[in-house]
Order: structure tokens, then sequence, then C-alpha cells
């Protein structure tokens, strides 16, 4: 196995993949501004325009283990440069788009942008110092969630005071910029697992069960939870995800090695992230809903829609900020520690946001205590994956740890969506959430963490080595330590 290639210029490298991250965040909520106007826009029906964001989701769902693979068996340098590609692509397509077809064509372009985050989490376990390895994996991997916190409120300024097609433009120029940085700044490394093939199977089915299962969730509350069409998508995932598993478990060279994400540490992890990711995405449906309704409700605030995205946008700027710090925590006691810290934050978040509900200063407050915690939390999770799997695998694990948290998001959004459509009150001959509803989906998100909290507890440490008196795995995952099965 090769030694890792340390570059002289990790700061560069870092701030490069932390910003390719954050513009891969980005396209996902770029378009949340112009939900209503959608329809107006692309000539369209309301059902037909919500399209417009399903697609993406369910693109990166199906690239973001496939671009995974890839990078780790062609380099990913390379597969960074590739996944800059659509993103430039599609957003010069939706900029240029005047009806639903071709916007859909580029917002899943756009989509498969979103494998940057896990291949530049597993490139800097290639090039960057393990005394900074902690802090440049936590910041990077907080991108997501720092893109999407950042992007509410830049998205919703352009539309309000610029043309809709801006966004677009601005998200090319922002992506040609990501290529041009990642062409000149990231250093190529050997691939970790040249030699070996790609799994064209494997990748078709988990693409085909994932699509079904992520279809099913996304849009069971619009075609009915008990409809034929729900129905056959869910039965459809499960053949589709067994028959998958199966063969991964006899090929030579599987899309995802699921002997090693069996370990019990991986496999914790995993699913604690889509617990984790459950938890960020709540917040995120719930707090832009109370900020926005008229204050006659009792309960809303009465806010715009760039005033509300204002509210929250310190919440993206608290995981910049805390993302450091976690990466320190994780160097002195470990990525399980920080996990558990995260998500212990994020539990009161919630239980803030319970309390502070009725002003958008408490919403502003309880979304950065929720968001510090989705910082220590995504910053720590690719540490314990890293941990414990070999190098040839880094960018294929990270990118399935990646795909677990946005499974993690669109369960989220299915619950706390359904929650808020049957509790529901009458205002003016409408019907709409209330306040009940609302503090109803916040408990939930708090339970959810809580449930992430506990699930991090029973994480086993990794049996390592002990030299000189330092820790190996606590000393940051450069060098994967080994686990029981590997000793």
């Amino acid at each position: 196995m090769d030694a890792p290639q340390l570059t002289s210029r990790p700061g560069g490298v870092v701030a490069t993949l932390a910003l390719a991250g954050t513009t891969a965040a980005i396209m996902q909520t770029l378009v949340t501004p112009l939900i209503a106007d959608l329809p107006k826009i692309l000539n369209t029906s309301a059902s037909n325009a919500t399209w417009v964001i399903t697609t993406t989701l369910l693109v990166a769902a199906v690239c973001v283990p496939v671009v995974g693979r890839l990078g780790d068996l062609v380099g990913k340098r390379t597969m960074l440069l590739v996944c800059s590609v659509p993103l430039i692509a599609g957003s010069v397509v939706c900029a240029l788009s005047s009806s639903v077809i071709p916007m859909i064509i580029g917002r899943g372009l756009q989509g498969m942008g979103m494998g940057m985050v896990p291949l530049g989490i597993a490139l800097l376990r290639d090039v960057v110092p393990t005394e900074k390895l902690s802090s440049s994996i936590a910041l990077v991997s907080a991108s997501m969630g720092i893109g999407g916190g950042l992007g509410l409120p830049i998205a919703a300024a352009v539309a309000q005071y610029a043309n809709w097609r801006v966004l677009f433009w601005g998200s090319a120029v922002l992506a040609t910029i990501i290529g041009a940085l990642i062409w000149f700044l990231i250093p190529s490394v050997p691939a970790s697992a040249k030699g070996q093939r790609f799994d064209a199977p494997g990748a078709i089915s988990l693409g085909a069960g994932l699509v079904s299962l992520l279809l099913a969730i996304s849009k069971g509350a619009d075609w009915g939870w008990g409809s034929g069409t729900t129905l056959g998508l869910f039965a459809a995932a499960v053949v589709l995800l067994v028959g998958w598993g199966a063969w991964e478990l006899r090929t030579k060279d599987p899309l995802v090695d699921l002997r090693t994400t069996a370990r019990p540490r991986v496999l914790l992890t995993n699913i604690a992230s889509i617990f984790v990711g459950f938890a960020m995405y709540a917040s995120m449906l719930v707090a832009p809903q109370l900020l926005q309704f008229p204050e006659a409700t009792g309960y809303g605030l009465g806010q715009s829609i760039l005033a509300a995205g204002l509210w929250m946008a310190p919440g993206g700027l608290m995981m910049m900020v805390v993302s450091p710090i976690g990466g320190k925590l994780t160097n002195v006691y470990g990525p399980k520690v920080t996990l558990l810290g995260g998500v212990l934050v994020i539990a009161a978040g919630y239980g803030l946001s319970l309390a502070l509900m009725g002003s958008a200063w408490g919403i502003m407050v309880s979304i950065m205590v929720i968001s510090s915690g989705v910082g220590l939390a995504y910053g720590s999770m690719p540490a314990l994956i890293m941990s414990s799997v070999p190098l040839s695998e880094t960018a294929a694990a990270n990118s399935f740890n990646t795909l677990m948290r946005s499974l993690g998001t669109s369960i989220g959004a299915a619950v706390i969506g359904l929650v808020l459509s049957q509790m529901t009150t009458e205002i003016g001959g409408f019907s709409i959430a209330s306040e009940s509803g609302f503090r109803t989906a916040l408990l939930i998100g708090c339970g959810v963490a809580l449930v992430s909290a506990a699930i991090a507890a029973v994480i086993p440490a990794v049996r390592t080595t002990v030299t000189g008196g330092q820790d190996k795995a606590q000393a940051g995952p450069a060098e994967p330590a080994k686990s029981a099965v590997q000793a």
C-alpha cells in the first residue's frame, strides 16, 4: 500500500475542498426560494415543478457511491474534476431553461456534483499531515451543512432583487472557479485501488434500489402512502437492495465492501449518520415556516423569505466556526466522543427551540446551537469511518456514509412533512400547520438526536497499537487502525 503523499500546501487544499463541498451543497438549496414561483416560471403544474427538487436528490443518491468508488479506482483528483463538469453544465442548462424538462435535466446534472464532498474527505487522508487531518476532515465534512445554511439566504436575496436566472449563472461561475482551483491546487496522488475492476452490476442495482426507495419516500405524501405506486416502489426497493447486497458479497471487487461496512464501528457510525441527517433537516423544515407564517396565526413571525434566510444564516456560519474545534476534540478524545457531544448539542438545541420558538431571535439562537452540533457530528463521522477501513476503500466508504446522511434527510423530510400536514388549523379558510404540529416536529427532532446519541455511545473503540505512548486512532485517521477483524 502506498504511503500518503503529503502536500506542502495543505491550507490551499483544505480551503479548495471545503469550498467545493459548500458549492455542491448550495446547489441543493438553490431553488428553495423559487418553489412557489416555479409553476409560473416553467409553465407547468405544481406537482411537475416538484421534480426540479426531487431529481437532484435522486441523481445525487445514485452518483455519490459510484463516484466514490471511481475515486479509489482512477484517482480522487480526477473524479473531483469530473464532478465539476456536470455542476457547470447543469447550471448553464438551468439558466437557459424556460420549461420544466430542461430544468429537470439541469438539476439532475447539478446533483451529480454532490460526489465532491466524500471525494474531498477521502483525499485529505492522502495529502494532509496527521496533525492537521482531524480539523481538515471536520471542516470539509461540515461543508454540506455550511452550504445548505448559507445557500438559502443568498438564493433568497438574488431571487428577490434580481432575475431568477442570475442564480444559475452565478452557480455556473462558482463551479468553474472550483474546477480551476482543483486543477491548480489539488495534487495528484496514486489511485488507492488501481487495478481493481469497477462493479457495474452493483452500481446499476444499487442505483435502481435507491431511486425506488427515495422516490417512494419523497413522493409518498403526494401519491398516498397506501397507493399502489408507493407500495410498489417500496417493494421494488427491498428486492433490488437485497439482491444488490447478495451480489456485493459474491463479487471480487464490490462497489461497497459490505464485510467492511458490517464491522460494528462502521455499521453503527452509518446508522447514527441516518439519524443525524434526520435531525439536521427537521430544523431546516420547521424554522423557515415558523419565521414566514403570518403573525395572525399567533405563532408565526411574519418574516419575508429573505429575512427568514438571514435569520437562519448564522447557523451555517456556526458550522464553519465549530468544525475546527471539533477537529481538536477528535485529536484529544477521539471521534466517538466528538460525535456523541455533537448529537447531544443538537438535542439541546431542539429543547431550546421549544422554549424560544415565539421570537425570531429565539429561533436564530436555536438554529445556531443545532448547527453547532451538526458541525461537530458531521466532522467526526468521516474520522470514525476512515479509522476503520483500508486506504483502498476510503472514497467508497465515505461516499456510502454521505449516502446514509442523505437518506436520513429524505426520511426526515417525509416524516416532518407528514406531521405538519396532519396537525393543522384553519386560518382564513386555509388549512395550515398548527402550533402543536410544529412543537411535535421539534420534539421528534430532539428524540431522533437522542437516539443517535445512544447509538454513538455504543460504537466500539478501535483496537490499536500504542507506539511511544501515542494512540494511533486518536492521532488521526491517516493510517487505518486495526480492528478486531483485521488484527
